[in-house]
């Protein structure tokens, strides 16, 4: 096979021996879980080493070579890995999360009936696309988690009993009900059986009213879990369509159970899943090894854990990279975590809680680079103004008798009118 693009991952040293970061083995893993050989493979070395030792952790088939760091092209070399260069050798995509839309776009390009690997990139092909500087969510998954567990694996001895921030957030939101598009027909269903499985326990039948709202299951999230598998599901065959009963379909949507996190993401694996992963695997690894207390704090993530493990594909590809899943036991006699209540709030919510006081909400009038500036009937009468030896000298308005007809304009865009919030104020320019 030709190989018209490299890919650069970085191998770096642990105890006089290499290693694979936590990025690198993200990136082995979804090249193994695509199945995809359309790249040419540089381990990037910073000094001379032997590579036997990470053999088993190669997935077979890929055209691996070693390269010192010194030898990169100079367009790879300023950036972070990993990298994929083009066979130009003029485009150069870095960064964890645009090297593995990547893998996953030249694979469908090779094959476009991978469903399973389409589904990775979830609804509207917008998983991991924001990058890490302006989504909190990229943020955490690419630099957050990876982060917290390489510096816990420096020194997995050294357990203060609690849970890195960033694990803490992902712990947090796996409980939370999601919403999918699309999602009344599940949710119609879900209460279907679960209406099923009343009547099966109870002879006598259910009182409960259409109106009532419908409390949410205690047996597990089976229906969720079908629906995501056959999401994935290559050679998938539709499915008979069946109706559910009138009495389901007259219950309003408001009413309806909600549905119960699957994966990372919400019901569907996607690529989130497999950044998290390697991660967590060697994170609750270690935590048996050495703190198997703080388990106790974490079961929404060990049930993820147990999931992502039915995936089609995902035992295949961890074997080839050299993961062997874990099975973490839970101590019964350790006391369990501390609610979430007692725990400090999550690294998304601190954020959220930076940004509000970090700038108050925009009510109208002018900037505060504009308060040095006077204000007559919106023209801008500019008045010079030194600092620190620099002078700006302004020309003043060419035409200041212009004016705007503001009552026959839409009140939307008359910058006196209603109030904008943070959100808006960014990115809200009025040209006069």
């Amino acid at each position: 096979m030709k190989h018209t693009e490299a890919l650069y991952l970085e191998v770096s040293c642990q105890n006089e021996e290499p290693c694979l970061p936590l990025h690198t083995s993200i990136t082995l893993f979804l090249l193994s879980y695509c199945e995809c050989k359309s790249f040419k493979v540089f381990l990037v070395f910073t000094k001379p080493e032997s590579s036997q030792s990470l053999k088993s952790r190669l997935p077979e088939g890929l055209d691996v070579s070693h390269i010192q760091r010194e030898d990169l092209p100079l367009l790879v070399r300023g950036c972070r890995l990993p990298a994929a260069l083009d066979e130009s050798g003029m485009l150069c995509k870095a960064g964890l999360a645009v090297v593995l839309r990547h893998i996953i776009n030249n694979t469908l390009e090779a094959d476009p009936s991978r469903k399973d690997v389409l589904a990775l990139l979830g609804f509207k092909k917008t998983c991991l696309k924001a990058c890490a500087e302006v989504s909190k969510w990229t943020r955490l998954c690419e630099i957050g988690i990876p982060s917290a567990v390489e510096e816990h694996l420096k020194d997995p001895t050294n357990q203060s009993e609690q849970l890195p921030l960033s694990i803490l957030t992902l712990e947090r939101r796996l409980p939370a009900p999601v919403k999918v598009h699309n999602d009344d027909k599940i949710r119609r269903q879900k209460l279907q059986e679960q209406r099923r499985n009343e009547k099966n326990e109870s002879p006598a039948g259910n009182s409960n009213s259409e109106s009532e709202p419908v409390q949410p299951p205690q047996v597990g999230d089976e229906l969720e879990l079908r629906a995501a598998l056959a999401k994935l599901s290559v050679d998938s065959v539709p499915t008979a369509t069946t109706r559910e009963s009138c009495e389901i379909r007259k219950v309003k949507t408001p009413h309806l159970p909600l549905l119960q996190h699957v994966f990372a993401e919400g019901l569907y694996f996607t690529l989130t899943d497999v950044v998290l992963l390697p991660c967590i695997h060697q994170y609750l690894c270690s935590l048996q090894a050495h703190a198997v207390s703080l388990l106790h704090q974490i079961p929404h993530l060990l049930r993820w854990y147990s999931r992502v493990q039915e995936v089609p594909g995902v035992l295949r590809a961890a074997k080839a990279c050299g993961i062997a899943f874990c099975t973490p036991q839970v101590p019964t006699s350790s006391a369990p975590g501390p609610s979430a209540e007692s725990n400090p709030p999550s690294l998304l919510d601190q954020e959220e809680d930076q940004e509000k006081t970090k700038q108050p909400p925009f009510i109208g009038g002018p900037r505060p680079t504009m308060t040095k500036l006077k204000v007559k009937n919106y023209n801008l009468l500019l008045i010079p103004h030194q600092e620190n030896g620099i002078e700006a000298i302004y020309a003043p308005h060419p035409c200041p008798g212009w004016t705007l007809p503001w009552d026959s304009l839409p009140e939307a865009i008359n910058p006196t009118e209603a109030e904008l919030d943070t959100s808006q104020t960014s990115s809200c320019v009025i040209i006069f």
